[in-house]
Order: C-alpha cells, then sequence, then structure tokens
C-alpha cells in the first residue's frame, strides 16, 4: 500500500451537512451541476446544489440501490422491486422491468449505465448468507418500438458467486468491466465487447484480506492495521485507474489499470460506500458514507459518518453516462 500524506483525512470537505443512513451511487449532473446521491435505507434520492449548499431530498416508496441521469430527462432508479424511470425530479415512478430475484430478502444494490445507455444493476442477499447476488442489463433504446425495455442478466450466481454486488465500473474504452462482491473482499475483471455486449475471459483484479474473527470498528483491533476493508462502490478516471471505497477501512484505493495499487487515501469515516468524479473539471472526487448499524463509540469518534465529502484530485474522472430511452 502506498498511502499519501497530502491526502490526511483533513484533506477532504464536508459537501452538505445533512446526513444519511446509508449513502451510496453518487454522480455528477454535468447540466445541472449538481450533485445526486441515494440514502438506501432512508429511501430518499438527494441532490445538492454545492455553490448554494441547498439540498433537496425525494421520499421513495422503497429502498433506491442506484441511480442515473436519462438523456431525455429524468432519472432511472432500481428501487427494491424493479426498475422505474421518472421523467421529472419528484415526478410518477413508471416501472420499467422486474428482475429476477426476491425482494423479500434481496434488494437492487450498487449500478450505473455503460456508454451506450444501458442501465446496468447489481443486487444484495440482505441475510448475507447466500452467494445469489447477480448483475443484470436493462437495455430500452428500442422500448418505443418493443413497448419493454430488453432484460439480460450478465452475471449470475453460476457464473461468479457473490453476495454483495459493487464496485461496478468500466474502463476508458468500455472494454474492461470491474465488478466486486464486498464481503468476498475481491474485484474482478472481464473483457467487455460494448456493442455485442458480452462478458469473457473474467479475472481477480484485487483481492483483500478478510475481516478478522471478532474484529471489531470500536474496540482496540480498529487502530492496529489489522483489517483493512472491504470493497465497496467505484469509479474510473481518465488514465483508466480504479478507485474504490473501502467500507470499515477509513480509505479510498486508487488501482492501476494493471491491478497494482498506487495510493490510498485516508477518509475521516469508517465507512466509505462509494466515490465519483465531479465538478467542471471533474477533478472533485465526492465520496459517500454509512452510518447506519454502526456503534455509538464508532460514530462519535467520526461524527461525519454518513455524509459526503468531497477533495481535489490529480487526475480527471470520468464523465456520468446517461440512460436511454
Amino acid at each position: 500500500m502506498i498511502p499519501n500524506p497530502a491526502y490526511s483525512p483533513d484533506a477532504w470537505q464536508t459537501v452538505t451537512p445533512h446526513i444519511a443512513a446509508l449513502g451510496e451511487s453518487p454522480f455528477w449532473h454535468p447540466n445541472e451541476q449538481m450533485l445526486y446521491w441515494v440514502d438506501i435505507s432512508g429511501k430518499q434520492i438527494l441532490r445538492a446544489n454545492i455553490y448554494m449548499g441547498t439540498v433537496e431530498a425525494w421520499d421513495l416508496p422503497s429502498e433506491p440501490g442506484c441511480i442515473a441521469p436519462a438523456a431525455s430527462g429524468g432519472l432511472v432508479m432500481a428501487l427494491r422491486d424493479g426498475v422505474y424511470r421518472a421523467h421529472s425530479w419528484g415526478g410518477p415512478l413508471q416501472l420499467l422491468a422486474k428482475l429476477d430475484y426476491d425482494p423479500t430478502h434481496m434488494r437492487a444494490n450498487d449500478g450505473k449505465c455503460d456508454a451506450l445507455g444501458r442501465f446496468w444493476v447489481g443486487t444484495i442477499d440482505e441475510t448475507r448468507t447466500l452467494h445469489n447476488a447477480a448483475l443484470f442489463c436493462i437495455d430500452a433504446r428500442e422500448m418505443r418500438s418493443t413497448g419493454a425495455p430488453e432484460v439480460r442478466c450478465m452475471i449470475s450466481p453460476a457464473d461468479q458467486p457473490a453476495t454483495t454486488a459493487n464496485g461496478l465500473a468500466w474502463s476508458p474504452d468500455q472494454s474492461t468491466l470491474y465488478w466486486a462482491d464486498t464481503p468476498g473482499h475481491t474485484v474482478w475483471a472481464w473483457n467487455h465487447a460494448l456493442v455485442a455486449n458480452t462478458l469473457s475471459a473474467r479475472r481477480v483484479f484485487a483481492s483483500f484480506k478478510a475481516k478478522p474473527e471478532g474484529w471489531s470498528s470500536e474496540g482496540a483491533d480498529a487502530n492496529n492495521g489489522n483489517y483493512r476493508g472491504r470493497p465497496d462502490g467505484a469509479a474510473v478516471d481518465v488514465q483508466g485507474n480504479y478507485w474504490v471505497a473501502m467500507f470499515e477501512g477509513r480509505r479510498v484505493c486508487q488501482f492501476a489499470p494493471d491491478g497494482s495499487l498506487l495510493a490510498e487515501f485516508a477518509v475521516p469515516m469508517q465507512c466509505p460506500t462509494m466515490p465519483c468524479f465531479g465538478g467542471e473539471d471533474l477533478k472533485t472526487l465526492y465520496l459517500t458514507s454509512a452510518r447506519h448499524h454502526r456503534g455509538a463509540a464508532e460514530l462519535a469518534a467520526f461524527p461525519l459518518s454518513g455524509s459526503v465529502l468531497s477533495m481535489r484530485v490529480e487526475v480527471a474522472g470520468l464523465p456520468v453516462n446517461y440512460f436511454r430511452d
């Protein structure tokens, strides 16, 4: 690992005073110059005008695992029971597709759009006991003529057993897809044929040491370096470097395209969840975080848990991809 002393926890700034239970799925909207993210446990989509310091909250009927902007306006979102489309902020929800999982113990989790505007959605087993997470692709580009989007399961439990789908991202040329299983402490990479939409040549991109038995973020072990966290959400910069938030690890890691660790950036909370690049030059790194189910001692030590942080970085990130329907 390569700690970067120029990026200590003090290098981060608080974007807004809003605190989420489980912040995830941030993206920078270049047309609106606003930051969007979700509070999964709070069942809200949030957006902030970072220049004015204001935050708007949109209450939803169930947990939003992930969101993406739509090219024709509004958002696409994956809720507990399916993928929905809203054509305006706070507007009516149109069901686009049901995904093949049981929403009584599973829900949508990490996801985003590829360069052609297809919405990819990973799932999570909330019992944390089954390796049945999957990755779906929803293609609505021909929906006006077909009446319904095409839904494909791109990675099934038979292809790659996983419990919590996370870390979805693509290389700048879209030829590599990254996907992680958080409790499995592993990020994989596949070759991705963008137009044909096929995956091949799966390999381990990065792996991390498992959590030691009995480890606690509130005990003495929390500070002795014996656990460095597990991969959560991710983003890619213009050089193809993969940035991943390490849940319970108090850090964001930056990996080169060959999987070598370039740097790690300490953060002032135990549970960062997902980075994204934003600002006019895409050189501001935004980072969501979690506070739900965290102990009182941890929250007292890290009062920013659940907030969105930002810091300036040297390399610009890739812009958000829009959903196309």
